[in-house]
């Protein structure tokens, strides 16, 4: 087939096919996704659109950490961390494939400073103002606190404080004017658009024919009581009617709402840059754990080992949704300064970035509030067009995806006139499902499918799918080849997520159904053999190879400062 002439996918194809839905959810981010399976549990007809790619917007740029938030309690947002942690702690038992306990150490250099400041800034001055540095009577108060809200019945540890000496004893490279350091555990999402597709997943299977879920397919217009969709692989434009409406944009919920006909001003965003250092000297350093401490400007960081890679991040500047983000230059300087202040005898440099994103917070509108002490709690504004209830989002962060999408499915289905007869609270997500915990329950189960099957790879399939492995292992020809050049990755592998999970671009299989760019090293010649594996399930003829792989080099340049063409080179910035 020629894919020179554009056809209607499915997904967009079962829409024009049945037009209406009891709820059009229109933002395919994670709490989007996850009020598209709340509703689908329970029985509602609903449907979901996203103007890009599944979990390309907010849901993408995350630090990729579950946490309930430690410093929240500054702002005094007590709600946020009472239910924060206790998200945290059902992700550990639903996601256990995908989210994991994290041992973090903060580093603390004083020992009383910001005792009174942070109390005035949050009382008086509501953020604004000079930061002072937590010192660690601040910081033990505030952990103490945590650990009543966060242990779950004991099974999280609680924090411990360290003296000098035993700091560095345990963290040797750590900045020898270290005073004290505290250390607590939160949890690490080291796949979080895997985690999202699973609970995209969860949802179509949970509602077959009644849950449709669609992406590149943005709303461009309402008319009549119509939201007007336009599907980007085929430039048509059609029409579907809901009982309910509800805007999940993340950043661009306000861009949405003017788009529906509607001008709102509830969203204000902050920018949040990363970067992924291939750099083994400080990933040894961190002896495993997350290093999430305070800088000297008050915002607070992270280096986090993840992948065999150092995660740094990450900024938190006012940043216009309607405009495209990207890493910039002062931020890695900024990156490298907070790395040097931590570990100083260190030396990093850009010739160790592999990989850096970027993304806009889905933040309420915030005026002079600094942008650290804007709330990270959600609201949901309720609204109407042409008589059509309109629910919009505002707020909400990757922790809480699960309660904030029962709150809103609630509001949703409270409007229906709908009971919820399904909860979510304990219920396994997507490859979570009967996943083996501990050693030997590992063990048993990678061997109960290594009969005709290399162990290492059912392995590496398990650490990437969870149980879901078991799909792709179906999918698996007998004389199923790795690719060359990508190694780790089967044709048979990446054709399967091609067909089964939706993906229009290169792209979206190279940065959110995979970890391959986030690793590094990705040259033209290896975006070109990943376009060549998926080619054929996907009706590409030659020419759209070229073009994907083009589309593909020139993303990396442009939104993560990657240059293909010289060898996976990070780009001035």
């Amino acid at each position: 087939m020629n894919d020179r002439t554009p056809h209607t996918r499915p997904a967009v194809q079962s829409l024009r096919d049945r037009p209406h839905a009891d709820v059009l959810i229109i933002g395919g981010g994670i709490n989007g996704i996850a009020t598209f399976r709340e509703l689908a549990l329970q029985g509602v007809d609903v449907a979901l659109v996203e103007r890009g790619d599944f979990v390309s917007g907010a849901s993408s740029a995350s630090s990729h950490m579950v946490h309930g938030g430690v410093r929240y309690l500054e702002n005094g947002e007590f709600r946020l961390v009472q239910e924060a942690v206790a998200e945290r702690n059902r992700l550990l038992r639903t996601a256990p494939h995908y989210v994991r306990p994290l041992e973090t150490t903060i580093p603390i250099f004083s020992t009383f400073s910001g005792i009174l400041s942070a109390p005035f800034r949050l009382l008086v001055t509501h953020g604004r103002g000079k930061a002072r540095e937590r010192g660690a009577a601040l910081i033990k108060i505030g952990l103490t606190l945590y650990d009543t809200f966060s242990r779950d019945g004991g099974q999280v540890p609680r924090h411990r404080f360290r003296g000098r000496r035993r700091s560095l004893n345990e963290l040797p490279r750590l900045n020898a004017g270290v005073k004290y350091t505290a250390t607590y555990y939160d949890a690490s999402m080291h796949d979080p658009e895997r985690l999202a597709l699973d609970v995209l997943h969860d949802g179509i299977v949970a509602g077959g024919e009644h849950a449709r879920a669609a992406n590149y397919l943005p709303a461009v217009g309402f008319e009549n009581g119509a939201v007007q969709l336009r599907d980007e692989t085929t430039g048509d434009v059609f029409d579907i009617t809901a009982q309910v409406i509800l805007n999940t944009s993340g950043p661009w919920t306000d861009l949405t709402n003017e788009a529906l006909g509607g001008a709102t001003r509830f969203m204000g965003g902050t920018k949040g840059s990363h970067i992924v250092l291939d750099h083994p000297e400080l990933l040894a350093a961190t002896g495993g754990r997350e290093i999430f401490f305070e800088h000297s400007d008050g915002r607070i960081v992270l280096i986090y080992p993840l992948k065999d890679r150092v995660l740094v991040g990450t900024t938190d500047i006012d940043a216009d949704p309607s405009s495209p983000t990207s890493c910039t230059s002062d931020e890695v300087d900024y990156f490298f300064d907070l790395i040097s202040h931590v570990f100083p005898d260190i030396t990093v440099d850009r010739s160790q970035i592999v990989y850096t994103f970027s993304g806009i917070r889905p933040l309420p509108r915030h005026d002079d509030t600094a942008p650290g002490f804007v709330s990270r709690d959600y609201r949901i504004e309720s609204t109407t067009r042409a008589g059509v209830p309109l629910l919009s989002l505002v707020g909400g962060k990757w922790t809480t995806f699960r309660a904030l999408a029962a709150h809103l499915a609630n509001d949703t289905l409270e409007l229906l006139g709908v009971p919820r007869t399904v909860g979510t609270e304990t219920l396994a997500i997507g490859g979570g499902k009967a996943f083996p915990k501990g050693r030997a329950a590992r063990t048993r189960w990678v061997a109960e499918r290594a009969d005709g099957n290399d162990r290492a790879r059912v392995e590496a399939l398990l650490e990437r799918y969870g149980t879901r492995a078991d799909e792709i292992l179906a999918a698996l020809p007998e004389d199923d080849a790795e690719i060359p050049l990508l190694s780790g990755y089967t044709f048979a592998e990446l054709a399967h997520l091609a067909v089964s999970e939706d993906v229009v671009h290169l792209d979206d299989l190279l940065l959110r159904r995979t970890s391959i760019a986030f690793l590094g090293g990705l040259t033209v010649e290896r975006i070109h053999a990943a376009a060549e594996a998926i080619a054929s399930v996907l009706g590409w003829d030659a020419a759209r190879v070229d073009d994907e792989t083009s589309r593909m080099v020139t993303l990396l340049r442009t939104a993560h400062r990657i240059d293909a063409e010289h060898g996976g080179a990070v780009v001035d910035i």
